[in-house]
């Protein structure tokens, strides 16, 4: 099955059924990841058959979501292996796995291409989207905590942001000083600056 293919299978079975409560984790944030996973591979020179690798890692990182938020990576790995384990080899569906579970906080990838999806699914950091990206993720949150408020918002971002850093040579010298000046926007809002 070719990836289109199995894109299209993935979002019809699983990401369009996505509850429209999840305003920043659903098939706008798949779609984004992959976008920016297969960016950062061609400024890194990855071969054919692990950009195939990296993009179906990338289409099914969240789809853990279907069930439930919690260990959402885990499951994202085992709905992966049951729509891949008749085309792919065992040692192929190790590497998606790894990558699946690179994006999990905090993030810990192992290799480059663990590296590339890390930094792709939290690239928005260092980019003029971070307000907008960021309010998604903020309601999505204050739904599963309805007392959640803009202030707790902005102090778990300080403090993500903070302890996050780039995984590639790519994102270290063109996202991080753009995520520096969003990290500013934050403290300037908490009055740290």
């Amino acid at each position: 099955m070719v990836f289109e293919e199995i894109k299209n299978r993935i979002y019809e079975d699983i990401l369009e059924k996505l509850p429209s409560h999840l305003t920043y984790h659903n098939l706008d944030h798949t779609a984004y990841v992959l976008e920016k996973a297969i960016f950062l591979a061609n400024q890194s020179q990855v071969d054919a058959s692990d950009l195939e690798l990296l993009k179906l890692a990338a289409l099914f990182h969240d789809t853990g979501f279907i069930d439930n938020p919690k260990d959402h990576e885990e499951k994202g790995c085992v709905i992966a292996r049951s729509y891949l384990s008749e085309e792919y080899s065992e040692e192929q569906l190790l590497k998606i796995s790894g990558m699946i579970m690179a994006t999990k906080i905090p993030q810990s990838p192992t290799n480059h291409l663990e590296n590339i999806l890390a930094d792709a699914d939290l690239e928005y950091l260092g980019t003029d989207l971070f307000e907008q990206i960021g309010e998604n993720l903020f309601q999505e949150l204050k739904h599963f905590n309805p007392n959640f408020t803009e202030q707790a918002w902005d102090e778990l971002q300080l403090v993500f942001m903070q302890k996050h850093h780039y995984h590639t040579e790519y994102c270290r010298q063109n996202r991080e000083p753009k995520k520096q000046e969003n990290l500013l926007l934050v403290k300037k809002r908490l009055g740290l600056v």
